[in-house]
């Protein structure tokens, strides 16, 4: 596996890698890795190749987006997790030429390259001993992706942290019905079909530091307005949402963090700046209960919908919120408590 340096600087790489799904497609990937060097040795820590840390966490990111969050590495850096995220395909760094921006046609199609840069995670661990422990987390449809792998994957990562995940449509559960039976025949057909909706930029807004937030986002990695809506990831989408709904029984601890509330609506609020305005969380914090047997659901006065983008006060309160809970659920070993 070759890495070579990363668009966000000295601290990461990045490695390309193609997986096949279960339809023998092979599809490129691109797993990134925080690699702190001078400063974590200073403090006394290693990096995963060095073979001291028996922890690591695999990020995986929202739709039409990529990984960006520099702060979120160094918080997991702190903790003692060796950090990777994973651009996945047709997505960000793993975007291609002529293809379809986000689209995918089954939400299982993302398992291939999971499994990959899980094994590539384990290959870093030097000698015989076992190979480290791994989170894996996820943010809004990346969370919905991540909860099904690891239903269909049990026995192999330790702990599932959730920011903001997708698991039901707005309102309720007869909103996600409806919208199956609108959008199968055209998915079933035309899957490449673009669905007009009405364009909302609102989220990027917020986080943007080209509008009114803080974050610098590279509009050739993320577009301000998310890539068009196909009939087959949006059946895909709702599909792995029914899942949910049946319930998943995840055996791992599972960490949902939401905002304390929603905005939404087709104009500008201010209150957007302080709520998620992408999602219903009172819908996502009821469905959370369906993941699993063990899950914690922290709400985040004042957050957006990705948590860890919100004011400097509202996620370092989120990050106060995630340490405890793996102080909790993670032993001084790397096990699960």
């Amino acid at each position: 596996m070759e890495w070579a340096p990363d668009i966000l600087g000295d601290d990461f790489e990045a490695c390309t890698f193609p997986s096949a799904g279960p339809d023998g497609v092979e599809r490129t990937a691109t797993l990134v890795r925080h690699v702190p060097g001078a400063r974590v040795a200073a403090a006394g820590g290693a990096d995963l190749a060095g073979g001291r840390r028996s922890r690591a966490v695999l990020f995986l990111h929202g739709w039409s987006d990529y990984f960006f969050n520099e702060e979120l590495a160094e918080f997991w850096a702190g903790q003692g997790f060796a950090f990777f995220a994973l651009d996945m395909h047709n997505h960000g760094r793993s975007l291609q030429a002529g293809g379809h921006g986000g689209y995918v046609a089954d939400l299982d199609d993302y398992d291939a390259e999971i499994t990959g840069a899980i094994g590539i995670i384990d290959s870093l661990h030097p000698g015989t001993e076992d190979p480290p422990t791994v989170a894996l987390m996820g943010h809004s449809t990346g969370g919905l992706i991540a909860a099904l792998w690891a239903s269909r994957h049990p026995g192999i990562i330790s702990q599932l942290i959730l920011d903001s995940p997708w698991l039901e449509m707005h309102g309720s559960p007869a909103v996600r019905r409806a919208a199956r039976t609108m959008v199968e025949p055209l998915a079933r057909f035309w899957p490449e079909a673009v669905i007009r909706l009405p364009e909302r930029g609102f989220y990027w807004r917020s986080v943007s530091s080209a509008a009114e937030g803080e974050w610098t986002l590279d509009d050739n990695y993320r577009p301000p307005r998310a890539f068009p809506v196909r009939a087959g990831w949006l059946s895909a989408v709702l599909s792995g949402q029914s899942r949910v709904a049946r319930g998943l029984n995840i055996d791992v601890p599972i960490l949902v963090l939401i905002s304390g509330a929603s905005a939404t609506g087709m104009f500008w609020k201010e209150s957007m700046r302080r709520t998620d305005a992408v999602l219903d969380v009172n819908t996502i914090a009821l469905r959370a209960l369906s993941l699993g047997r063990t899950v914690t659901l922290e709400r985040i006065d004042g957050a957006l919908h990705d948590v860890f983008l919100s004011a400097p006060r509202v996620r370092a309160d989120a990050y106060a919120r995630l340490a405890r809970w793996l102080r909790a659920y993670v032993l001084d070993d790397g096990g699960t408590a």
